[in-house]
C-alpha cells in the first residue's frame, strides 16, 4: 500500500517562506512525476507544481519566481519550497505522486498566510 504524508504546514506572515515536503512510502517502485496541489476554502483542487523523475519542472502561473519544487536523490520525496507567500496562497497542500500509472494522494497540511 502506498502511504504519502506531508509535512511544513504552517502560519506564516505575507512576505515569509514556507517549506513543504512529502515522502512516499510503501510498494513504490516506479514513481513517476510528483506534483503538489493545493485547495482553498470553497475552491476547487489546483495544480501547484510538478516535478517528473527525470526533473523537468512546471508551475501554474500563480506560483512562477516565487515557488520551488524539488525532489530529493531517492526519488521519494518532494519539497515544496515557498517565498514571498501572500494570504492568497493559504490552503491545504497536497502532494501527489503517479506510479505505475495511479495516482496517490496524500492527506494534506494547511498552509495560511496572514496579512
Amino acid at each position: 500500500q502506498v502511504q504519502l504524508v506531508e509535512s511544513g504546514g504552517g502560519l506564516v506572515q505575507a512576505g515569509g517562506s514556507l517549506g513543504l515536503s512529502c515522502t512516499a512510502s510503501g510498494i513504490i517502485f516506479g514513481i513517476n512525476a510528483m506534483s503538489w496541489h493545493r485547495q482553498a476554502p470553497g475552491e476547487q483542487r489546483e495544480l501547484v507544481a510538478t516535478i517528473t523523475n527525470s526533473g523537468a519542472t512546471d508551475y501554474a502561473d500563480f506560483v512562477q519566481g516565487r515557488f520551488t519544487i524539488s525532489r530529493s536523490n531517492a526519488g521519494n520525496t518532494v519539497y515544496l519550497q515557498m517565498n514571498s507567500l501572500k494570504p492568497e496562497d493559504t490552503a491545504v497542500y497536497y502532494c501527489k505522486a503517479r506510479i505505475a500509472g495511479m495516482d496517490y494522494w496524500g492527506k494534506g497540511t494547511l498552509v495560511t498566510v496572514s496579512s
